[in-house]
């Protein structure tokens, strides 16, 4: 539970915000899909266990956790700090006409495209207020991570770190995907996780890696395949960390081989940069004209601030002229691409943005890794 003067700190951030956007209120919205449960957890406290949940935060008065009915039993309405719960058939309706009550004019929304659910919108667009989308500017309040959270992000980091190595030591030929994986998810939830994680993979034949996502599952692993599990988990704290680093028993093939060399120039061009005053955009560019030179393109952007929601505002992209600001987190995950777009590289680390450059995390070198080696032997 975070101490009272850093719910008030978060408080008085987001309020700031919605001043200059001229809120009344804001909905922030939550449900139990993967990363789309942080931004509850963030502004209550409460932990989502299944279906969805709204904080209605006003910009004068005590926020309310509203429930959807059908959720009444379902997650410890004990544990947040936020103790006005309500639990209306309709949540959207209920929320409606609190708005009408309050005479408010502009109610601002996190979550309004992804998150809301779709019976509670059609109640709230038939309601006086106007509906205001509200990513960007909630998640920018957020973005500058306090000591308290940075303790919590480095916990998780700590966590991740202990599966990836759980999982090296399982990584055997013969195995299948879903085996190597395993004992890294027993550790993550063991430490605290809980649900909150998505661990996918990108795999191939022949020192390749095919250019899409998966699960992992039963197909068995051969010496030559090229594995790229992507670990993103939480802590106990609800702080989402990523990490990756590619496994592979025989050589990997000639283009793999190529996108690797790449790898360490891009990663440092972009370390250096994350630095207070750069512009997000400029740490994408160092990154995507690095490969560029390698003759290879991005599968999408360089990275994305990370934190109790697992992507936030501002991305690491060509387009995000967002000044970078000490203290913000983010996960740098360049997929490299051939030209063809069949065949990539992967990787993934956490940042915190630094005063002179940023600060990796993770004390894992880049490279590709057998299943020989152990965190001991890495550090040496």
């Amino acid at each position: 539970m975070p101490s009272r003067q850093e719910i008030e700190r978060r408080y008085h951030n987001v309020r700031e915000a919605m001043r200059a956007e001229g809120l009344d209120a804001l909905i922030v919205c939550g449900n139990q899909y993967a990363g789309f449960e942080g931004a509850v957890l963030y502004m209550s406290g409460f932990e989502i266990v299944h279906r969805y949940v709204y904080v209605l935060f006003p910009l004068k008065g005590e926020p309310t956790l509203v429930f959807p009915r059908e959720a009444r039993w379902i997650g410890d309405k004990a544990k947040p700090w936020v103790r006005d719960q309500v639990w209306p058939d309709v949540p959207g309706e209920w929320i409606r006409q609190r708005a009408a009550d309050g005479n408010w004019k502009r109610l601002g929304v996190y979550g309004l495209d992804f998150v809301m659910a779709v019976r509670d919108y059609r109640q709230l667009e038939r309601g006086p207020a106007e509906l205001v989308p509200f990513d960007f500017q909630f998640d920018m309040a957020r973005a500058v991570k306090s000591q308290e959270e940075l303790a919590e992000v480095r916990d998780a980091m700590d966590i991740i770190l202990d599966g990836f190595w759980a999982l090296v030591e399982a990584y055997r030929p013969g195995k299948t995907e879903a085996e190597i994986m395993a004992p890294a998810v027993e550790r993550f939830f063991a430490r605290g996780a809980g649900p909150r994680m998505m661990n996918i993979l990108l795999s191939g034949e022949r020192g390749e890696a095919d250019a899409y996502f998966k699960v992992p599952g039963h197909r068995m692993v051969q010496s030559d395949d090229l594995l790229l599990y992507s670990l993103e988990i939480t802590g106990a704290g609800g702080y989402w960390v990523e990490f990756s680093r590619p496994l592979i028993q025989s050589k990997p093939s000639r283009v793999t081989e190529r996108m690797a060399q790449a790898y360490p120039e891009a990663l440092e061009a972009a370390r250096a940069l994350m630095k207070e005053g750069e512009l997000a955009s400029t740490v994408h560019r160092a990154v995507a004209d690095t490969f560029a030179r390698y003759g290879f393109s991005l599968g999408h952007l360089s990275g994305h601030s990370i934190g109790a929601t697992m992507i936030e505002y501002p991305a690491i992209g060509a387009r995000s002229e967002v000044p970078l600001r000490e203290n913000m987190i983010f996960s740098l995950h360049p997929q490299v691409v051939d030209q063809d777009g069949k065949i990539c590289l992967y990787t993934q680390d956490t940042y915190r943005i630094g005063k002179n450059a940023g600060e990796c995390l993770a004390d894992v070198p880049w490279k590709f890794f057998s299943g020989r080696e152990t965190r001991e032997s890495a550090l040496t």
